[in-house]
C-alpha cells in the first residue's frame, strides 16, 4: 500500500487541482516527473535525477509552482513564474505591441510586470501627432480587460505589477487609481520612490513632476535633467507642475491606508544593490514584487521548507540543522538553473535574457513555523537572529554552488567580472566567495530571492508562507473545483498540528503567536534582518489593525526607507478589498493580499 504524503485534505486537494498532470497517482509521480525533466540537461542525467527527487521528498525543497505544473509535460507553458515584460513604447503600435506580449506570456501561465513611465501624461499633445494622450492608467484598464479575458479562457489566473514614477505627472491619478472596488483588480499597483524624493518629503520641499521634452509638443519652458526608463542616459525633461513632497507622500500613504495600495518600490536601492548594476535600469518588478527584473527578465523561484530541518522540535535541545541546509540549497541551486534550460519561453526577448543572465531566486518557507518547533516568538531578537543565520546560510551555500557551477558549466553570458565583483551586494559576501567568482566567474547572476508561496505552502502540508508569520492557526478556505463550486476547507497551520499531535491539551507556548497578534514593526524588523542576506528583494506584507492611527501607519514607510529596504507593503482591513484570505482560492482577481507567487 502506497504512503500517502498529505496530512490534510487542502494538501491533497491543491495538488489534484493546480499541479497533478494525467496518470499520475500520488505526489510522487509529480516528483518523479519533475525530477526527470530537469535532470535530462545535465551531463549525467540519472546521477542528478536521483539527487532532485531526494530534495523534493517530503516538501523539502519546493520549486515553483510553474516547475511542480509544467516540467516534464508536453503542454507549451513556461516554467517561470512571472516576467517584467518590454518598455512600452509611446505610440499605439508600441502600446498593443505591448499588450500582445503581455497577453502571449499570461497565456502561458507567466505573470508579468510593467512600467507605464513611458506613457505620456493625460491631455498632453504628441509632439509630431498632436493627439491628445489619455495617459498611462487609461491604458492600464485595457491590460486589466485581457487579463480577465485570459483567465475567462480557464489558464492560471492572471497576475500583474504596474508600476509609476513618482515624477510622473500622472503619478496622483495612479495612487487613486483604485479607490473604487472593482477597478484595475488584476493589477497589483506600487509607485518608483527615489531617495530624492524622500528627502524632499523630509525637508517639505517642493517636487517637480516632469517628462521628457522630446514627447512633448510644448517642450517650452523649465527643463529638469533625469533618467528615465528606455534611455541609456539621463535625458532633458519638462517641469510639467511643481506641488509639495509631503503633500504628495501623504496622498500615497493615504491611499495605501485606505484600500491597500499602492505598495512602494524604493528604485534607487533596487538599483544600487544590483548585481548586474553595470547593464540594467531597473523600473519594474514581477507581480509581487520580490524580483525587480530589467526589460524581458524572468522569475525561477524555489524555496527551502525550513520545517524539515529542525531537529527535536518542541524540546529544549530543538536546533536548525544548518548543514542539511546548506546541502539542500547547494542541490537546489543546479535544480532552477536547469529550470532555464528546460523551460519553454512566450517570446524570444525573455529568453536572451533568462539564458544571458541565468537569474534564480531561492528562498524559504515556513520560516514563522520552524521558529514556533524551536520555541522562538517571532518578535524576538533571537528569531530574527535565526532567521537571518538561516537565510545566510542558504545565500552564502548558492552562491559557492554557482561558482562551482560557473567552472564545471561556465559563467553566465552576461558576466564582466571586475564590474560584477565591485557590486554592493557581492561587496558584502565572504572573502572565498569574491575570489571563486573573480578566478572562475559565477554560473548565475542573482541567486536568492524570498517570495509569497501561498499555494505551494499549502501543498507542503500549510506551512507558513515565506518569511509571514502564522496567519491562523485554524479557519475555513474557500477552493474552487473543477467543475466551478466551490468548497471549504478546515484548514490548520503545521506547527500547530504537529503540537497538538504530541501535546493534546496542552497550554500553547508563548512563541504561537499568529500574524494580527504582531505589531507592525515586528513584521518590518524579520524583514530588514533578512535583507542583507538576499540579492533579489522579499515579498512581504505587513499586517496592520484596523484601528491604527494613520500617523503610525506612515511612519512604517519612512522606517523601511531608513532601513534600507528595497520596496514595502502593508494591509490594513478596508471597505475596498475586505480583510485578508476572505476570498477564495484561484477563483478571484489576480493579486489578491496572499500575493501569491506560484
Amino acid at each position: 500500500m502506497e504512503r500517502d504524503a498529505f496530512a490534510s485534505d487542502i494538501s491533497r486537494t491543491i495538488w489534484d487541482l493546480r499541479y497533478r498532470q494525467p496518470g499520475e497517482r500520488c505526489i510522487e509521480n509529480s516528483w518523479d516527473r519533475v525530477a526527470h525533466a530537469l535532470a535530462a540537461v545535465e551531463p549525467r542525467p540519472g546521477d542528478w535525477e536521483v539527487r532532485f527527487r531526494e530534495v523534493l521528498e517530503g516538501f523539502r525543497f519546493l520549486p515553483g509552482g510553474r516547475v511542480l505544473a509544467g516540467a516534464g509535460t508536453d503542454r507549451i507553458v513556461t516554467l517561470f513564474n512571472c516576467f517584467v515584460m518590454g518598455r512600452i513604447e509611446d505610440s499605439m503600435d508600441g502600446i498593443f505591441d505591448a499588450l500582445k506580449e503581455g497577453a502571449l506570456t499570461m497565456q502561458q501561465g507567466g505573470g508579468v510586470g510593467y512600467d507605464f513611465s513611458t506613457l505620456r501624461p493625460s491631455g498632453t499633445p504628441a509632439r509630431h501627432s498632436g493627439t491628445i494622450a489619455s495617459g498611462p492608467v487609461s491604458f492600464m484598464r485595457i491590460w486589466d480587460a485581457m487579463c480577465a479575458t485570459i483567465l475567462s479562457t480557464g489558464a492560471r489566473r492572471g497576475a500583474m505589477m504596474a508600476t509609476l514614477r513618482v515624477d510622473h505627472p500622472d503619478i496622483e491619478t495612479f495612487v487613486d487609481a483604485k479607490r473604487e472596488a472593482g477597478e484595475l483588480t488584476r493589477f497589483n499597483l506600487s509607485v518608483l520612490v527615489g531617495d530624492d524624493f524622500m528627502e524632499a518629503v523630509a525637508n517639505d520641499a517642493e517636487w517637480p513632476l516632469v517628462f521628457p521634452a522630446e514627447a512633448m509638443q510644448d517642450a517650452e519652458g523649465e527643463r529638469l535633467e533625469r533618467h528615465w526608463p528606455g534611455f541609456d542616459a539621463p535625458v532633458a525633461c519638462r517641469v510639467v507642475r511643481r506641488l509639495s513632497a509631503r503633500r504628495l507622500w501623504d496622498r500615497i500613504m493615504r491611499a495605501t491606508y485606505e484600500h491597500a495600495e499602492p505598495g512602494v518600490l524604493f528604485v534607487d536601492r533596487i538599483n544600487r544593490a544590483n548585481n548586474l548594476w553595470y547593464r540594467e535600469c531597473i523600473s519594474a518588478t514581477n507581480p509581487c514584487g520580490e524580483i525587480p527584473l530589467p526589460p524581458y527578465g524572468a522569475c525561477d523561484l524555489g524555496s527551502i521548507n525550513l520545517t524539515r530541518f529542525v531537529r527535536d522540535p518542541f524540546t529544549p535541545v530543538a536546533r536548525l540543522d544548518l548543514e542539511a541546509v546548506a546541502r539542500m540549497a547547494a542541490v537546489a541551486v543546479r535544480m532552477l538553473d536547469d529550470v532555464i534550460d528546460v523551460s519553454r519561453f512566450p517570446l524570444d526577448a525573455q529568453a536572451e535574457q533568462a539564458r544571458g543572465t541565468r537569474r534564480i531566486g531561492l528562498g524559504l518557507t515556513g520560516l514563522a513555523d520552524a521558529l514556533i518547533m524551536l520555541g522562538l516568538h517571532y518578535d524576538t531578537d533571537e528569531a530574527r537572529e535565526q532567521a537571518a543565520t538561516a537565510m545566510r546560510t542558504i545565500t552564502h551555500a548558492a552562491y559557492r554552488a554557482s561558482v562551482d557551477l560557473a567552472s564545471e558549466k561556465g559563467a553566465f553570458p552576461f558576466l564582466e567580472r571586475e564590474e560584477y565583483v565591485g557590486g554592493e551586494f557581492i561587496r558584502s559576501l565572504p572573502a572565498d566567495i569574491r575570489d571563486g567568482i573573480s578566478r572562475h566567474g559565477i554560473r548565475n547572476s542573482h541567486l536568492t530571492a524570498i517570495a509569497p508561496t501561498g499555494t505551494i505552502s499549502l501543498l507542503a502540508d500549510n506551512v507558513s508562507s515565506g518569511l509571514e508569520p502564522v496567519f491562523r492557526f485554524t479557519f475555513t478556505r474557500q477552493v474552487i473545483e473543477r467543475d466551478g463550486r466551490r468548497a471549504s476547507h478546515p484548514i490548520s497551520d503545521h506547527a500547530w498540528r504537529l503540537w497538538q499531535e504530541g501535546h493534546a491539551g496542552q497550554h500553547l507556548p508563548d512563541a504561537f503567536v499568529q500574524a494580527d497578534e504582531l505589531d507592525p514593526e515586528a513584521h518590518l524588523a524579520m524583514q530588514a534582518a533578512l535583507q542583507p542576506y538576499v540579492d533579489s528583494a522579499i515579498s512581504k506584507t505587513i499586517n496592520v489593525p484596523e484601528d491604527m492611527p494613520f500617523e503610525r501607519f506612515e511612519a512604517i514607510y519612512r522606517r523601511a526607507h531608513a532601513l534600507g529596504l528595497k520596496g514595502c507593503t502593508t494591509f490594513r482591513p478596508n471597505p475596498v478589498t475586505g480583510a485578508v484570505l476572505e476570498v477564495a482560492e484561484t477563483a478571484t482577481p489576480c493579486c489578491d493580499i496572499e500575493r501569491e507567487g506560484d
